[in-house]
């Protein structure tokens, strides 16, 4: 069994964000990939993206952060 956290944030400004991001990397340390190598494996991951969804454009991706290592 494991805990999952699901965060979806905007900030109106981009410190605010990527202190989040940052702050999900150094977590990123604790936290498992499940059923990694598999057909049905479940990656941990973050996501920091320039959001333009109130001007009608789609996100631009900035940076991803993925877990990948086997759980312990």
């Amino acid at each position: 069994m494991n805990y999952r956290v699901r965060i979806d944030l905007s900030f109106g400004s981009e410190a605010d964000a990527r202190s989040l991001m940052d702050y999900a990397r150094e977590a990123s340390g604790k936290a498992v990939s499940i059923n990694e190598d598999r057909h049905n494996a479940e990656i941990s991951f973050c996501d920091l993206e320039i959001c333009r969804h109130d001007e009608g454009l789609p996100c631009t991706g900035l940076e991803r952060l993925e877990v990948r290592k086997a759980a312990i």
